[in-house]
Formats: structure tokens, sequence, C-alpha cells
């Protein structure tokens, strides 16, 4: 009863927790009259005042359209979620998974300073690696989610180093105080590196070429999970980069050129590829490549009508894919099975998510009266107005839809439409919460190509305006009239069908052409996973191999080697020694203490060593207290004893030390000759510290700044908890670790005994 109630409960707060994007939805759409008046929202709080950071957040047009976006789309993949995931396990931990990352979203493109964007950029890593990985009591889906992981988490250290870049060449680390220094930001010379970097980053997030390849192997994660990172919010982070930093680094030869080649050629890499599949969701992943390398090569301009056209297609690509893999969610969800092979005739058996996938397809297609006809419409205007490469941009456009219209085809009528002989599922129509999403979704397809005018008034134009200053907006409209951009349309649908009644020829020429060339870097990327392996294994190999002679000689060899190169570079050495004659109570201290070291070297006998070592210690202590140190003397005295205490415990245990391996004569000299190097490199650094004079600066400082910026009287805990307040805090953690691995072995022991 208490596990019914339980996974009742859980049920319960998975759909009540589709008011938080629901609200966010209703809170954004109440600033569209202000944004469409041409007012931006920022607010801002300091962070980390000493190095100037800020988190400031920042709503305009651009942001707008993302935050709809996000918070729509999340939505109805919560909803969808409840029924998808009923009775899963761990349902509760999902929907956790899926809302930090939705807020993760939001916070990327909300976020005008760098190093706040950063942290959110990060954050949806984390989280789409959680949630890709969330089966992950599969290989596959873990895997999958290590792949993205590391793809991405690499490109947003190089996003890193550029933002790092790009505050040194700006003083600013906000966005919007970017904008105006535009021109000297791009006279700069970290120019250049600055925009590897940001390319970098964007490039493995929206999986362009040749970091495609991880998102297709994605598709292991849920369905919900595909519909909202790789449609609707985490691919599209790196489009949106792209699109915020246009005002700030585009314009120049280098950012067209790379654009308009890598967008041109992943999309109609991803393209060709998608028409080959016959799993849905790898299908969609790989014209999602294709959607997001249009994208791209669009960004790559410079003119109104390109900026328009980016802006459009991003929001017809979020509405007409995410309703597809909500589609195939379902599919996969009644039938069992997402091959094409074996789906036939569902549009009878599950009439409301066919209508979905019609109008979802017929949009991605290009279809007159669809919104995505009128965002074809737009991106060929745009394409022919630049000076980059127009003929290229073009041609690319022009096949990579031809292909998705061919693509589309494949999706719609093999499943749905076709009533062939084969394998007949026993399927039936998902509940209202898993259709529902899908079918509003495709349904805004077709609102938005019979209204085009309104969402361009209303969320378009504002983007538009955010990233460029427009001269005149682009108009929206279901016909422009016969010109070239229609012209195209119509070839586009026209190789689309060509495409799709020859698309066994087409996959066999795609196949031929991967096996001479390859352009998947997965197998680059195994080999690389592989190396840094095998690269471990050496190295636990060479430095954890068992021995604790090695451990102790590669210890003392560092400090050795580390000491003696900062000695050779940075110590001006010491002037001189003055030898005075000690007192005899000293001398005979002395004495004692180097008998005791020679007895530790001589003797057999671990007890006798261990007490050798206290005797030095002592002596030592003795050595403080004769000049006048005693709370020193009293520290090392304490030290000593609780050494002697605890290692005589441990090493009792053992076996003597002449009960061992024998060393021979070249190892113990060489051992020998390290620890008398190592001696004699300690005296001489102290030797040079004490003939150097003080420098006082660091106790200045912290006499200065203890009590007014600390607040604390003690200087020595000031020190320990506020200016080296993470040292403490890592060495806190280490003794813990160490005292649970400690703990962690005695209930071993006890058990094992």
């Amino acid at each position: 009863m208490s596990t019914h109630l339980s996974n009742h409960q859980i049920h319960l707060a998975a759909r009540l927790s589709a008011l938080l994007p629901l609200a966010l939805f209703a809170a954004a759409l109440a600033l569209v009259p202000g944004i469409m008046a041409g007012s931006s929202y920022r607010a801002a709080v300091a962070w980390v005042p000493a190095l100037g950071v800020d988190l400031s957040l920042m709503i305009d047009g651009l942001s707008l359209l993302f935050v709809l976006i996000i918070t729509g789309i999340g939505f109805f993949v919560t909803l969808y979620s409840v029924d998808y995931l009923h009775g899963h396990a761990r349902t509760g931990r999902f929907f956790f998974f899926l809302h930090a990352f939705m807020l993760s979203m939001l916070g990327l493109v909300t976020a005008d300073n760098v190093i706040a964007l950063f942290v959110f950029w990060e954050l949806t890593t984390i989280f789409s690696y959680l949630l890709i990985g969330f089966d992950h009591e599969h290989e596959n889906s873990r895997k999958s989610a290590r792949q993205a992981l590391l793809v991405t988490g690499a490109g947003g250290l190089a996003l890193l180093a550029g933002f790092l870049l790009l505050q040194i060449a700006s003083g600013t680390y906000e966005i919007s105080q970017m904008v105006p220094a535009a021109s000297d930001l791009q006279a700069h010379g970290f120019y250049i590196p600055i925009l590897v970097l940001l390319l970098a980053g964007a490039f493995t997030k929206s999986a362009q070429f040749p970091f495609h390849f991880w998102l297709p192997n994605a598709m292991a994660a849920p369905s919900p999970v595909s519909a909202f990172l790789h449609s609707a919010t985490m691919v599209k982070g790196g489009i949106y980069l792209l699109a915020r930093f246009h005002p700030i680094m585009g314009g120049t030869a280098a950012w067209e050129a790379t654009l308009v080649l890598v967008g041109g050629f992943t999309a109609v890499l991803g393209a060709f590829t998608a028409l080959g599949q016959t799993d849905l969701k790898k299908i969609l992943a790989y014209t999602t490549v294709a959607g997001l390398g249009i994208m791209t090569m669009l960004l790559g301009g410079q003119s109104t009508p390109s900026m328009t056209a980016v802006l459009t297609f991003l929001l017809v690509h979020a509405l007409y894919k995410s309703a597809l893999f909500l589609v195939a969610g379902i599919i996969d969800h009644q039938a069992g099975t997402r091959e094409i092979g074996r789906l036939d005739g569902l549009a009878r058996s599950m009439p409301f998510t066919g209508f979905a996938a019609f109008a979802a397809c017929l949009s991605m297609a290009g279809f007159p009266l669809f919104f995505g006809f009128i965002g074809k419409e737009i991106m060929y205007k745009g394409v022919l107005a630049e000076t980059m490469m127009p003929g290229l941009a073009a041609a690319a456009a022009v096949l990579a839809n031809g292909l998705m219209t061919a693509v589309a085809g494949v999706f719609l009528i093999r499943p749905f439409l076709s009533d062939r002989a084969g394998i007949h599922l026993e399927t039936r129509e998902a509940g209202i919460r898993m259709w529902s999403g899908p079918m509003i979704l495709g349904m805004m397809t077709i609102f938005f190509g019979v209204v085009p005018e309104f969402v361009g008034r209303v969320l378009i134009n504002p983007a538009v305006k955010a990233i460029h200053e427009p001269s005149k907006y682009v108009e929206f409209a279901i016909f422009h009239g016969i010109n070239d951009p229609l012209a195209l349309s119509v070839l586009t649908l026209a190789i689309g069908a060509a495409l799709y009644v020859n698309r066994q020829r087409v996959n066999r020429v795609v196949c031929a052409v991967y096996r001479a060339v390859s352009l998947d870097a997965s197998q680059l990327y195994e080999h690389v996973i592989n190396a840094v392996a095998a690269a471990g294994k050496a190295q636990n190999r060479i430095l954890q191999n068992g021995s604790l002679h090695r451990y102790f000689f590669i210890v003392v060899a560092a400090f050795f080697t580390v000491a003696a190169l900062s000695y050779v570079r940075g110590m001006q050495g010491f002037t001189g020694i003055s030898i005075t004659v000690p007192p005899v109570e000293q001398a005979l201290l002395l004495i004692v203490i180097l008998a005791a070291v020679a007895a530790v070297v001589i003797t057999r006998s671990v007890l006798l060593a261990i007490c050798s070592l206290g005797v030095v210690g002592a002596g030592i202590a003795i050595v403080f207290l004769t000049f006048g140190a005693p709370d020193l003397a009293l520290t090392q005295l304490l030290v000593e004893t609780l050494t002697v205490i605890i290692v005589s415990i441990i090493l009792l245990r053992l076996p003597s030390l002449g009960s061992g391996h024998r060393r021979g004569r070249g190892r113990k000299f060489f051992d020998g000759a390290l620890a008398a190097a190592t001696g004699i490199l300690v005296t001489t650094l102290m030797l040079t510290v004490l003939s150097s004079p003080l420098d006082r600066s660091l106790t200045d400082f912290f006499e200065k700044n203890s009590y007014l910026a600390a607040h604390g009287k003690n200087i020595v805990n000031v020190i320990l908890v506020d200016f080296r307040s993470f040292d403490t805090l890592g060495e806190i953690i280490v003794v813990a670790a160490a005292g649970i691995a400690g703990y962690a072995l005695i209930r071993k022991r006890r058990h094992s005994s």
C-alpha cells in the first residue's frame, strides 16, 4: 500500500511539475508587448565583485524567442513524459533532471555576463549527460552520455578560454557592453584566437561537422529527452551563441567563410545520411544535424533577410522537430519498435498521432500553407542576398531542403499511409497527454503558416533587431509573388520527390561514398578515448605498481627536481656561511642526533628504527627550545610522539627490515645519493633564505587586511579560513577521504575475519 501511494504521489508531482514551464511561458508572454516596442529587460547582482563578475540577466527579442520555445515545448514534453514514464522506477529523478536542464537553458539564453553564460552552458552539458544516460543500466546509454559529455564539455572549456580572452580584449564581461566596441575588438590581435575558441564551443554544442557524430548517438535517451534537448534546447545553444555574438564577432571574412562552409557542408551531409536511416529517431537526428547546419550557414550572412531567415527557421525547426520526436516516441511506446520496415498503416489505428506527423512532416518538407514553406522562402531570400558565396549557399540550402523533403516522405508515407503486406502490429492510440502535445505543435505549424505576418511582427522581427539593426524588416506573407525564392521552393519540392522515388539508388551512392571517404569522426573519437585509457594503464603500471619503495622514490625525486629547478631559475645563492663553535650541550645534542640517524640506517629492527627516528625528532625539538622557540619545540615534540606511537602500531605488524627482498648495491647507492642530494638541496635552500633580506610584503598585507577584509583578529586563523580557504577546504576533503577509506578498510577486515 505504501509503495502504491508513493508511486501515485510521484505521478501527481510529475503532472504538477508541468506548471513550472507553463508559468514561465506565461511570464515570458507578458513581456512580448514591451519587447515589440523596442524595450529590453536587464537585472544584475554582484557575484564575484573582486573579479568584477556580476550575475546579470537580460531579455531582449532574441532571448525572448528562445525562452518561449524552451518553456512552451518544455510544457508539452513534461505532460508527455507523465504517461511515457508511467510506472518507471526513477520518474522523480527524471523530472528533476528535466526541469533543472530547462532552468539551466533559460539561464544560458538570458545571461548577459559571459562567465554566467559559461556556468549555465556547462550546467546544460551536465544535465544533458544525466538525461541521455537516464537508462544507465544499458551500456549504449552510458556510452552515448559519456560521448556527449566529453565532446560538448571539451567545447565548453574552449569557450571559457575564448570568454577570458574576450574580456581581456574588450575590458568587460558584459555582452551588452561588448557590442558598441565590436569594431575595436575585431581589430584586436586576439580576434582570431577568440573566434576559433567561440566557434569550437558553438560547433561542438550544435553538432557541426566534424563534431556531428555525438548527436545521433544521443538518441539512446528517452524520446521526450530527444524532443527537448535535440530539437528545442541543447543543440540550439550553439546557434544561440553564434546569434548572440553575431553583432560582436560577425562581419569579417573569417566569420562569414567559416560559417557558410562548415554550415553548408554539415547541412548536406546530415540530410544525405538521414535518407539512408531506417530508425525513426535516427532519421530525425540526422535531419536535426542538417537543420543546425542550415542555421549556422545563414548566420554567416550579414543582411537582414539572412538574420530573419535563421530565426524563422529556428522556430520552424523547433516546432516540427519536437512534434516528430514525440510522435516517434509514441510509436515506440505503443508499437514497441521504431523500425520503418515493421510499421505501416498507423494512421488508421493512431489518427491523432498520424495528424501530428502529417502536419509536422509537411512543414519539414516546405509545402505551401505550412510554416516550413514560409521559412524556406525567407531562407532562399537570405542566401541570395549575401555577398559571401551566395551561389554555394543557395545550392547547399536547396539540396539539403530537397533531401529533407524526401526524408519527410519516408517518415510519413511508409509508417502511416502505406498498406503493405507484411508485419502488422497491433497498435492503438496513446493517451491524450501523449498525443495532445505533438498535435498542438503540428497545428501551430499550420497556424503560423496561415498567419505568418503575425509571427513575424510578434516574435521574429524583435529577435532580428536584437542582433542586427535592420534597415527594413522582411515581410512575412503566404505568397510573395513569382520570384527567385519561389522558384527555388518549387525546385526543392521537385528534388525531394525525385529523391524519394529513387531513395534506394541514392542510398547506394551514399554508402559507396562513405566507404570511399569516411566522414564520421566517431572512429577518431574512439581512438582518442582508447589512447587515453591506454596511457592511464601505462601510468598505473609505472607509478602504482604496489612498491612502497618506488612511491617514496618518486615523491623524493619529484621534490628534488622541482626544488632544484626553482632554485636554479630564481634564487641568487647565499652569500656565505659563518661557522661558530656551538656550546657543549648543543654539540652533545648534535652527536646524539647523528648517532640516531646512523642507527636508523644500520639497524634491521623495526622497533629500533622507529625509536631512533623519535630520538631525531626529539633532538630537533630540543634544538628549537635552546634557540628560544618553545611553541615550535612543543609542536615538534607532540608530532614526533604521535608519529612514533602510530607508526609503531603499524610497522610492528610488518616483517623486519632485513627479511624482505635485499636490494643490490647499485640500488642502495642510488637511494643514498638521492637522499644525500635532497638533504644538501634543502640545506642550501635554507641557507639561501636566511641570507636573503626578509620580505615583509605578505606580512604587511595580512596585517592590513585581516581585520578589515575578513573581520578576524587572529591573523593565522584568517589566513586558514579566508585567504587560503580553498586550500583548507581541499585539505579537509583529503583528510576526510582518507578517514572514510580507512574506515572502509577496517570494516572490510572485520567482515573478512
